[in-house]
């Protein structure tokens, strides 16, 4: 079964220098139909204006991802991370038994949009980490390409839950598929572009549920950009 979730339904917080849509209960905006999917806690399309940020804060018990998508992200964190996140990388932070970051605008001029998204771990209490990777555009191109799983497999950033998230940017009218194993959920993110899927069509901050479903068919119908998780639900 695939269910679409329009972007126009969204929670939404809007500030003088940031513009965040909540795809799950998030801070003021709480919908019980939409509190999770399965241990995908948070997933907020941001957009932070030039300079401004999220100043130093603290998490735990999480694993947050953080993928940008247009301008660059400054990271600090109480570990010792620190770094400029860009366009097509993914940073992993474990939050585990505590740990306080700051994100901000990299640049002063220009504006960053990047995806966090906040996993519930498969165990508590762990030891606060951060990890950095670049995925290149082109390695992604026309397929699903494995960015962060529990077993860092390829070349994906590690996480503590048993999900796997991939990344694609898809070429106008090609196909690509993903089979789901038994027990196995998707939630799938439009983050650019226009798709169908399972004789839906839908575009740029959409979102589609995917439950019981073997496999599905994605056709890009302009080019897209998309997230996808697969996981236990």
């Amino acid at each position: 079964m695939i269910t679409i979730r329009k972007k126009t339904e969204r929670g939404l917080t809007k500030l003088d220098w940031l513009t965040s849509y909540h795809s799950f209960s998030f801070d003021h905006y709480f919908d019980p139909a939409h509190h999770q999917f399965g241990p995908l806690r948070v997933l907020n399309d941001d957009i932070i204006e030039a300079g401004a940020g999220f100043g130093a804060h603290p998490h735990r018990d999480m694993e947050i991802v953080t993928y940008v998508l247009e301008g660059e992200l400054e990271h600090r964190d109480s570990t010792g991370g620190n770094g400029v996140i860009g366009a097509n990388e993914v940073q992993r932070m474990t939050a585990g038994t505590g740990i306080v970051h700051s994100e901000y605008n990299h640049s002063p001029e220009q504006r960053v949009r990047l995806l966090q998204i906040w996993f519930l771990p498969n165990r508590t209490g762990l030891t606060p980490g951060y990890e950095q990777k670049k995925f290149a555009k082109e390695n992604r191109k026309n397929i699903m390409l494995l960015v962060a799983s529990p077993t860092a497999e390829g070349e994906s950033v590690h996480i503590n839950q048993d999900v796997q998230m991939f990344i694609s940017y898809i070429d106008q009218s090609k196909r690509i598929t993903h089979s789901f194993n038994e027990n196995r959920s998707g939630y799938l993110f439009v983050a650019s572009g226009e798709l169908a899927v399972g004789g839906f069509t839908i575009g740029a901050g959409d979102a589609a549920e995917i439950t019981n479903e073997k496999t599905i068919e994605i056709t890009a119908t302009s080019e897209l950009e998309l997230v996808l998780f697969d996981l236990n639900k």
